[in-house]
Order: C-alpha cells, then structure tokens, then sequence
C-alpha cells in the first residue's frame, strides 16, 4: 500500500507540475512540449528526483497509444472542406518530402558523424518527418489562425507523415542488420500499408460515426465510446501490418464530418485526453533520456539538427510545393514550420528494440535534434508568421456552449458571452436588436442576477448573454457581439482594408477610381476572375497589389470569392 501511494504521489506531481507548466508557456513564449520534456528530464537519472527508467517496452506503447490520440484529436478538429486547397501539397510533403528531407539529412549526418550510408540514412529517416503533437501544440495554443492554404497543409502533413517515416525506419533499420538494402517488394509493402490504413480509416470512420448517432448511451459515456474507438481503430490496423497512425487521423476526419449533434463535446473531452497524451508521452521520453549521454553527441547532433532546419527542410519544402503555385513567403513559413517532437524519439527506439549496436547514437542525436527543433523553431513560430504575413483576422471569446440534445440529432445549443467595452453592441436595447436564423437571446446576467431580456433597456459592460442557438449561425452571431480580438495588425480594416467590393467589379471600372493602371485588353476584366487566375483555390488572405491598390480576399465560399477588401496604399509587409 505504501509503495502504491508513494508511485500515485509522484506521478501526480509529475502531471500537476506539468499542467501548471503550461501556463508559463505563453509568458516565457518556450513551446509547452518542451517544458514537459523538461519536466521529466529533471525527474530522471540525471535530475532532482533521480528516478531510474530504461524500460523502451513501456515508452513505446505509451507514446504510440499517445500519438494515436492526437492524431485523432487533429483529425477531429481539420475541416473536410481544408482538403480542397491542401491535400495534394499535403500528401506531396507527407511523401516525397519526408524521403527528401531523409535524404539530405542522411548526407550531412555521413559527413558530420561519421557513420556509413546506410547507418546516416536511417538517422535521416528517424527526423526525416513533422510531428503531429508539436505542430498541433504550437498552431492551436498560440491561438493563431493561419491562412487555411498553410495551415491545412501543414496539419494535414503532420497527420499524415508518420506512416512514411515509420515505412522508411523500419525498412532501414533491416538493412542494417541486413547490411544490404532492401529490394523492390518494399514498395509493395509501402502501398499495402497506405492503402491498408486509409481503407481501415476510412471505413471505421464511418462505423464509429453511425454507432454515436444510434447507439443510445448516457451522455457521459459518447466521448468514452469514441476515445476507445479510436484507440481500437489504432491497434487493428497495427495488427494488420498496416498503418495505425494514417488509420486513426483518418477515422477522426471522417467522424467529424459526419457527426453534427454531440461532436463538440466529444471534442472536448478528446481535446483533453490528447493533452493528457501528449504530457504522458513527454514525461515518459524525458524519463528515459539520460542528459550525461547526450554531451558526447552534441556537437555533431547539433550540426544535423542546424542543418536539417536551415537546408534540407526548406529544400525538400520549395521543392515539393513548386508545382501548386505557393507564394515564396507561404513556402517559407511551411518551411520553418516542420517541427520535430515525439516522433523521432519515438522512432529512434527501433534500432533499440532491435538491438542494434549503436543504437545510442540515434536515439541520442534523434534526441538532441527534437531539442533544437523545439528550441529554435518552436520559439519563432509567432514571429515568422508575422513577418511571412501568414495570418488572418479571427472571432473568439465565446463565455460557454452547452450542446443541447443527443448526438446525431440537429437540434440547439445554449451559448454565452461576455459584453466587452469594445463590443459593438454596447449600449444597445436587446429587444430592438436581431439575431441570426433561429437565434434566441434568452436572458442576462447582470451582477449576478438573471435577467429577461426584454426587460433591459440596454446593454452594458460585462453583461453576459445566453442565446439559444444552432451551430450553423455561430460564426454569425459572434460578429454580431463580439469585438475584434486580434492585434492592430490583424483588424478587418488594418488587414483588408477600408473598402468591400464585389468580386465581379470590373478593372476598368476601379482604374477609373484609383487610378492603378490597366492594360487595354483587361479593361473588362473582374477583379474576381484576376484573383481566380492567380488563386486557383482561393482562400481569406489572398492578395494582389496592382499599383497603389491591394486587392484581398475577404471571403470565399469552396473556390467561389464573395468579398473583396481594397486597401490604398498598403504597406510593404505582405
């Protein structure tokens, strides 16, 4: 009973100090993955608590059931509709740019450590990809909302980059322990595991999806049934010899896109389970490093690591999204953005597991390399997405939202705000105002007491509001109440500027305005159609600058432009 007590008392420090951890995060700006790699660093052999762990068994079934989480946890949360401008460059870095960067990193890793061909080639296909826990981590918590052109990409990347990492490890670390390299079957089993896993996905997806909208359960117990789901989804498709990592972001994908009622609860409790994932995946790599053991290596782990985030990322980036016309600063920032976390360190354990006689050496480097990435990109991921303009302008501060209902069932949900004393609606009579659809404003809360609306003869500072409300017109009622929350930068007339027009504006028109200049045969021309030629898949943020006028997608519907803000004068920065 003692001992029970005391491993209970330790490693609920542990996680309490971790979880406390996460709220230095954004006041230090160090990456919260991070901290909780420090956090068990500290623990271990080498640190405070002192604590002893080599079991590479127990770490590699904790992270792998770690990653399966949070790789469903993102494919809940990426819109099916992201797919439309994003997943051929997607599959195209998950793929070839994953064998590139392997590559690049496998020359350099010969030249710098010494180790043969075969050897550099395998610690190029350990970090060779994206790891989706870092990316999610850094993209969602900093709260920024990217361009949806680079941010689906990149999440979509790092949904979907392990199975060719983990197809590129295994089949190294054979040849090896072969000391040849493998023959063409190898492709075979590439596609059987692809295609495997995206079947399996796929079709679970679907499975899980029907069993939330028809099972009747107690509500407590959806987000259960679809957590266990997942993980289920995860091991047979291991099992199979396919890839469980693709199988599960998959089926995450596919359930969220045919769930309506019930999906932002699961979503909830996922959101969490996932941040339990990664703390637990985290502490237990932390643990099982060993600090003294990576000085050895630091030197040279540090030049492959410099040299994976300064040459063989951006090259296998520039080269694989040269064919779907991303600008240069779009390609920069996806570039920058190729974060190593788990993965690698996870993949670094095979040569351990397989006993490989130096297998110190990848899992130190692989190790040292996730530190540097953290460090270096996970510090300047903010900064880079200021200076690559790669943000849009957003709408949040919902107070509450409570689904009202059972899963599968499109009914209403209560939602609250806060009036802030920047709102637009401050100051306004609730009874004259209207809301959107089949919106309801059913009450206020004012100093404690509730309040009917219609009894109020105003709106006043730190109100707080409940509507009843269906999903549908959120977006549309958090315009209605809620003031800009972005940066100066970031506000609607700062980023699109003081104007809306209509996509099918002539040229010529304009030109007789503002006077920027228009070639005779475009005088007919729609701004539209010229945004459409330059942006295929449009998305909110795009731009072109003729002359002294900027022209920026405002809003867009699939590849259709609805709005366009012109702005005068813009300034250099985009």
């Amino acid at each position: 009973m003692e001992t029970a007590g005391s491993i209970i008392t330790l490693v609920s420090l542990l996680f309490l100090v971790s979880v406390l951890s996460t709220a230095l995060s954004p006041r230090l700006g160090i990456p919260v993955l991070l901290l909780y790699l420090g956090v068990g660093m500290l623990a271990g052999e080498n640190g405070l608590l002192g604590i002893r762990f080599d079991d590479v068994g127990t770490a590699y079934l904790v992270g792998s059931a770690a990653l399966a989480v949070i790789l469903f946890d993102g494919g809940l949360r990426t819109d099916p509709a992201a797919f439309r401008v994003a997943l051929a460059p997607a599959m195209t870095l998950a793929t070839l740019g994953v064998l590139a960067t392997a590559a690049l990193v496998g020359v350099i890793a010969a030249w710098v450590l010494g180790l043969g061909w075969l050897e550099a080639l395998l610690l190029g296909a350990i970090v060779g990809s994206t790891d989706a826990a870092a990316v999610f981590s850094l993209l969602h918590g900093r709260g920024m909302v990217l361009k949806e052109r680079v941010g689906a990409t990149l999440e979509i990347e790092s949904g979907v980059n392990d199975p060719m990492a983990v197809f590129l490890t295994l089949l190294l670390v054979e040849a090896v322990t072969r000391e040849q390299l493998p023959g063409w079957s190898a492709i075979g089993t590439f596609a059987w595991q692809m295609a495997g896993g995206a079947v399996i996905g796929t079709v679970s997806g679907m499975a899980l999806a029907a069993v939330v909208r028809r099972v009747v359960l107690n509500a407590a117990l959806y987000p259960l049934l679809v957590l266990f789901g997942a993980l289920f989804i995860f091991g047979v498709a291991a099992w199979l010899d396919t890839s469980g990592f693709l199988a599960v972001y998959l089926a995450g994908l596919t359930m969220a896109g045919r769930i309506s009622r019930g999906l932002y609860n699961i979503q909830r409790f996922i959101d969490g389970a996932a941040w339990f994932s990664q703390i637990s995946m985290f502490l237990i790599l932390g643990l099982l490093v060993t600090p003294a053991d990576l000085l050895p290596h630091a030197t040279g782990a540090l030049v492959v690591g410099l040299a994976l985030i300064f040459v063989a990322r951006p090259l296998a980036v520039f080269a694989c999204l040269a064919p779907f016309r991303f600008a240069w600063r779009e390609q920069a920032f996806i570039g920058w953005v190729g974060l190593r976390g788990a993965v690698p360190i996870i993949l670094a354990m095979f040569p351990w597991i397989a006993g490989l006689d130096d297998w110190q050496i990848y899992f130190n480097v692989a190790f040292f390399v996730v530190l540097v990435s953290l460090l270096v990109q996970g510090w300047t991921v903010s900064p880079m997405a200021r200076w690559t303009g790669q943000e849009v302008p957003s709408r949040t501060g919902r107070l509450q939202r409570v689904e009202l209902g059972m899963p599968g069932r499109e009914e209403f949900e209560l939602v609250g705000y806060r009036m802030d004393r920047d709102s637009p609606l401050l100051g306004a009579s609730p009874s004259r105002l209207g809301w959107p659809g089949d919106t309801r404003l059913l009450l206020v809360v004012r100093h404690g007491h509730a309040i009917p609306a219609d009894e109020l003869a105003q709106l006043e500072n730190s109100d707080q509001l409940y509507f009843l409300a269906r999903s549908a017109d959120m977006s549309l009622l958090d315009r209605r109440i809620l003031a800009e929350r972005d940066p100066k930068r970031l506000g609607e007339r700062a980023f699109f500027g003081d104007f809306v027009i209509q996509p099918d504006a002539s040229l010529g028109a304009l030109d007789e305005i503002y006077g920027f200049g228009v070639a005779d045969e475009d005088m007919k021309r729609s701004i539209g159609d010229v945004l459409k030629q330059r942006f295929p898949r449009p998305v909110v943020g795009d731009r072109i600058r003729l002359g002294v006028v900027e022209f920026v997608i405002r809003e867009v519907n699939g590849n259709e432009i609805l709005k366009v803000g012109l702005k005068l004068n813009p300034e250099n920065e985009h």
